[in-house]
């Protein structure tokens, strides 16, 4: 079985995750997609996220009813920095017979030098990135992929690429509407929206 491998601190969950996840499990062949939201992100030191337990919830709540769709707490049950290398080795561990996907957006993909055991991270899970068309540039982390992985692998990487439509909805954008008070409809689902006002959130 292929499992796609979605990390992110989902804060909150919006269409674009939920787009890429969708392109990704259709395009490169996915049997499950997990969601994997982050306890505590390095490459964010300092950015307070909203409680584990409201951003599981809500991944819950946006992913509802898709069977191949699913939510982990092993992040957040793990505690502290949340480091991928260390994820994919629980996930290899759990899940022996299968191969594990890590989905990557295109900053992600073009920071993976400087993450943590990154050709382990490569080792691990077959890298598979998204590049929203007429947006994203993925063959600029080229020279960074080819220096720490060699030219080849750099170039397979780029090869799985999914391509996914231009949706262009940032968490940071949701975030800065609710505390304005401005709407945030069609820009998440409905059950995710309610969560947020019943919760009080963001604000």
């Amino acid at each position: 079985m292929r499992i796609g491998v979605f990390g992110g601190s989902f804060d909150p969950v919006h269409y674009g995750h939920l787009v890429l996840a969708e392109t990704a499990r259709e395009q490169a062949t996915l049997d499950r997609v997990l969601f994997v939201p982050t306890a505590a992100t390095p490459h964010k030191p300092g950015r307070r996220l909203i409680a584990g337990d409201h951003r599981l919830e809500m991944l819950r709540l946006a992913i509802g009813g898709h069977d191949a769709f699913e939510v982990t707490s092993l992040e957040l049950d793990r505690g502290g920095t949340s480091y991928t290398v260390d994820t994919l080795a629980a996930l290899a561990a759990a899940h022996p017979n299968d191969r594990l996907v890590l989905l990557l957006g295109p900053d992600a993909l073009a920071g993976l030098p400087t993450w943590r055991e990154p050709t382990r991270i490569a080792a691990l899970a077959e890298i598979v990135p998204a590049e929203r068309v007429g947006c994203d540039d993925l063959d600029a982390a080229a020279a960074g992929l080819a220096g720490l992985l060699g030219a080849d692998a750099a170039a397979a990487i780029l090869a799985r690429r999914v391509r996914m439509p231009a949706v262009g909805i940032r968490a940071t954008d949701l975030r800065a509407a609710v505390a304005a008070g401005r709407s945030i409809r069609y820009r998440t689902p409905r059950a995710v929206e309610c969560f947020i006002a019943r919760h009080d959130l963001y604000r």
